[in-house]
C-alpha cells in the first residue's frame, strides 16, 4: 500500500514563498503519478497540480505562473514550490499518487496523504 506524508506547511505573509515536500513508501511499484490538491474552510478540494514520472505536468489555470512542481531524483519526494502567496492559498494541502489520468481535473486518485496546513496572512 503507498504511503504519503506531507511536510513543509507553515504561516507566511502575503507575498512570501513556501515550498511543501511528499515523501512516498510502502510502495511495491513504481508511483506514474503525483499531484497536490487543496482544500480551504467551506470549499470543496481543488487540484493545484500534477506530475507524470515521464516529467509531464499540468497545473490549475488559476495558479499556474505561481506554483511549480517537480520530484526528486528517485521520485521518491514530491515538492510544490510557491511563490507570491495571496490569503485565499490559505488551505489544507494534500499530496496524492497514481491517477489513472494525470490531470489536475482528476478525481480518481486513490492514494492521499493527511494533508499539511498552509496559512498566508497580511
Amino acid at each position: 500500500q503507498v504511503q504519503l506524508m506531507e511536510t513543509g506547511g507553515g504561516s507566511v505573509q502575503t507575498g512570501g514563498s513556501m515550498k511543501l515536500s511528499c515523501e512516498v513508501s510502502g510502495a511495491r511499484e513504481s508511483v506514474y503519478c503525483m499531484g497536490w490538491f487543496r482544500q480551504a474552510p467551506g470549499k470543496t478540494r481543488e487540484g493545484v497540480a500534477t506530475i507524470h514520472e515521464s516529467g509531464r505536468t499540468t497545473y490549475a489555470a488559476s495558479l499556474k505562473g505561481r506554483v511549480t512542481i517537480s520530484q526528486g531524483q528517485t521520485n521518491k519526494t514530491l515538492y510544490l514550490h510557491m511563490n507570491n502567496l495571496k490569503p485565499e492559498d490559505t488551505a489544507v494541502y494534500y499530496c496524492a499518487a497514481n491517477s489513472f489520468l494525470c490531470h489536475v481535473k482528476s478525481r480518481r486518485f486513490p492514494d492521499w496523504g493527511q494533508g499539511t496546513q498552509v496559512t498566508v496572512s497580511s
